[in-house]
């Protein structure tokens, strides 16, 4: 265990932050030597960070790595895979996670414990099901289920759509028959999505994608001409006459982030919040103005900075803005064509829709300007 100047070893205590990082990448990452280039005793880990801890229901990677760094999306730049351990990108409850000195560096390492049952004579390990979540999955699941972007608002006019409830019903819901119109394919489920905000660029007005709402799902019993027969199968709302009817969107969640900093420098805002709520904490759900045209991919981690407060000047009167201040962490979950929806991972004060976005610096954990 490495030593500090006054004799005190570096090691305490993790604390949680909120959310995690899935490891499959990170083993990866490892794999591929940067974690030799690894943190600093000095500058990369908290001061009470723990010799040992042992993981317990609940906890996420994320919570873990707080536990230990100053930044915990740098996770894979400490991690090292040990070569003895089954799976070890799986981790459960029971397990210790430890800090150990790598060639003048922090590494952090895996040893298993109440999480693999040793039987006579084989050994019967626990279900993946068990091991715990990179990030609190159940929020981005939910979120999911009742949004989806579309890159061209114009495509909307190609759509089917809800033109009728059976038994001259203007609203319907699970059970009932509707009709719709215009091409529903045959075979698999639709889904019925109400239209929401349009996203767009704050200074070059550019439309940046459509945010539809989720209201229920359906099968094709026959189609008529332009006339599809639906029956719905479920439902969060009532379906509405000119609602939207189309393919349902692939909703397999991402479960294994390689937390990074994206590879290209990114500078962008925060777009807005569902719910339309004014201030922003920790494990909520943010769309961005920057997507995979600027480089974003699910995982990448960006600083988020709170505009300064404007103040009048007292001598000359002007109206002048304070420089801002680093106010927490948004890391990327699903990236569309021109913007993104990212999860608030940490936040140090209220965050608002227009704080700057921008690249963390790998090294240090410091923001680049």
């Amino acid at each position: 265990m490495k030593q500090t100047s006054d004799g005190k070893s570096r090691g305490r205590r993790f604390k949680g932050a909120a959310g995690s990082l899935g490891l499959a990448a990170i083993l990866l990452l490892s794999a591929s030597g940067l974690a030799a280039q690894g943190l600093s005793w000095e500058d990369g880990l908290q001061r009470d960070a723990p010799d040992r801890y042992t993981v317990v229901r609940g906890d996420t990677l994320w919570d873990i790595s707080g536990r230990f760094l100053r930044h915990p999306w740098q996770w894979p730049e400490v991690w090292q895979v040990n070569p003895q351990i089954r799976n070890p990108h799986l981790i459960y409850p029971g397990d210790v996670v430890y800090l150990y000195d790598c060639n003048g560096r922090p590494c952090l390492g895996l040893e298993r414990g109440q999480g693999v049952a040793r039987l006579s004579p084989g050994v019967r390990t626990t279900s993946h099901r068990d091991a715990i979540e990179p990030i609190p999955l159940e929020a981005i699941r939910q979120f999911l289920r009742e949004h989806r972007i579309i890159d061209d608002p114009e495509s909307l006019d190609e759509l089917a759509y809800v033109v009728g409830g059976d038994d001259r019903r203007l609203l319907s819901g699970e059970g009932d028959r509707l009709y719709a119109r215009g091409s529903v394919e045959r075979g698999g489920r639709v889904g019925f999505y109400r239209i929401g905000e349009t996203f767009r660029d704050a200074e070059s007005g550019e439309v940046l994608g459509l945010e539809l709402e989720s209201i229920g799902q359906a099968r094709l019993e026959r189609s008529e001409d332009d006339i599809a027969v639906l029956e719905v199968t479920q439902s969060r709302q009532e379906v509405r006459n000119n609602d939207i009817v189309m393919p349902l969107e692939s909703r397999d969640l991402q479960t294994e982030f390689y937390p990074r900093p994206p590879e290209r420098e990114v500078e962008g805002r925060i777009l807005a919040v569902p719910g339309g709520v004014q201030f922003i904490g920790t494990l909520q759900v943010v769309s961005l103005d920057r997507g995979r045209r600027d480089g974003l991919e699910p995982g990448h981690v960006l600083m988020v900075e709170q505009m300064g407060e404007q103040v009048s000047d007292p001598r000359t009167g002007e109206l002048l803005r304070l420089p801002g201040e680093d106010a927490g962490l948004v890391m990327v979950f699903r990236a569309y064509e021109k913007m993104s929806y990212g999860l608030v991972m940490q936040a140090t004060r209220p965050l608002e829709v227009g704080d700057r976005l921008y690249n963390p610096r790998s090294g240090l954990g410091t923001a680049s300007r």
